[in-house]
């Protein structure tokens, strides 16, 4: 058994196409046309036949109060892999990301979390070394 498709839900699939591409570095996979939504998702361009990110319609009812509460109270949902977050926290700060906590090295990881835009935020997370985390 093997993780293959994950979401992050989005409140505007187009401008979240922008930013999880543009910006994040990601590249489109599949679109399909589902009624007014799409099924659209995204792919690491190092891994292109790897995980696949949907960007999900928050229609739902529950979501937005979800996500809402989960912002509000600066906590991440969705986590990224990088190999320097604080060089990939440069990088997204010169394209504009506003980020909601600076790097910090939590022993064998260090973390940054940015807002993606679409009413996530988004943790960016750099293992160090032989270091593993626990769990």
């Amino acid at each position: 058994m093997r993780i293959t498709l994950t979401s992050v839900l989005v409140d505007d699939q187009e401008k979240a196409l922008r930013f999880y591409t543009d910006v994040l570095g990601f590249r489109k996979k599949t679109e399909v046309p589902l009624g007014e939504h799409r099924w659209l998702t995204v792919v690491s361009p190092e891994q292109p036949d790897g995980v696949e990110l949907v960007l999900e319609p928050d229609a739902h009812p529950a979501v937005r109060p979800f996500k809402e509460a989960l912002v509000a109270d600066g906590i991440p949902f969705t986590a990224f892999a990088v190999a320097d977050v604080q060089a990939e926290v440069e990088r997204l700060k010169g394209l504009g990301v506003v980020f909601t906590q600076e790097p910090l090295r939590m022993g064998p990881v260090t973390t940054a979390v940015l807002d993606d835009t679409c009413g996530n935020l988004i943790q960016l997370a750099q293992h160090h070394g032989d270091e593993l985390p626990a769990g």
